[in-house]
């Protein structure tokens, strides 16, 4: 069982923002189901912190569509549905898989190396069912890597739509071998990087996002 994305934090820059992360790390993996009722006060005993900052978190991860007030009970966790899924999904696959082809043509080898350090740290996060770690890492990988492209507005977009993706699933993967085989997909994709192979890393990169819509959502995968 993986471990709870809501407890005591190590803090960082921003105590508001690490509570807006662990909550929606909560919610993105499905730790926090849609339709939870959840009060900053008892999110904040759990954080061990002060409700202000969780009170400025759940607002801003109400705007993000990630919550919904309700009058005097606090805030209930929103539902994504198939049709909004499958559209984040598809838009992801069209913004990010393309873009592998000009990446391969250009990869410099330090830079793989960063990356692959940085795959590192999802299949680190995986085998240490760390599912906050796992959706900062996974984050973090792919949108350093469409920085490659120097289209900010892309990174932007993708950024945006990786925000409303819900992996309801999630949790039910830890310790799971298709966790490890997706944290490993991220050394796959470098490895073709890596040898030039643009079209390779374009299908991977589509297959990858594609979990969403299968593992991530509790389905099988053939």
């Amino acid at each position: 069982m993986a471990p709870s994305s809501i407890g005591p934090l190590v803090v960082g820059s921003s105590l508001r923002g690490t509570v807006e992360d662990a909550v929606a790390a909560a919610i993105i993996s499905g730790e926090l189901a849609p339709g939870t009722l959840v009060t900053a006060p008892t999110l904040a005993s759990r954080f061990g912190v002060s409700a202000t900052p969780v009170r400025e978190a759940m607002l801003n991860l109400q705007k993000r569509g990630f919550v919904e007030t309700v009058r005097n009970k606090g805030f209930r966790v929103t539902d994504v549905s198939e049709q909004d899924l499958w559209e984040i999904v598809r838009l992801r696959q069209l913004l990010e898989a393309p873009p592998m082809r000009d990446i391969a043509r250009a990869l410099q080898p330090g830079t793989a190396a960063a990356l692959r350090a940085k795959a590192q740290a999802i299949v680190d996060a995986a085998a240490a069912a760390d599912l906050a770690g796992y959706l900062a890492a996974d984050t973090e990988f792919h949108l350093e890597l469409l920085e490659l492209t120097g289209n900010q507005r892309l990174v932007a977009l993708v950024r945006d739509l990786r925000q409303q993706t819900r992996m309801v699933g999630l949790a039910d993967m830890v310790g799971t071998d298709e966790l490890a085989r997706s944290a490993a997909e991220h050394h796959q994709l470098i490895d073709l990087l890596e040898t030039r192979d643009g079209r390779g890393a374009e299908a991977l990169v589509s297959s990858h996002i594609g979990h969403v819509l299968g593992w991530w959502n509790g389905r099988a995968e053939a």
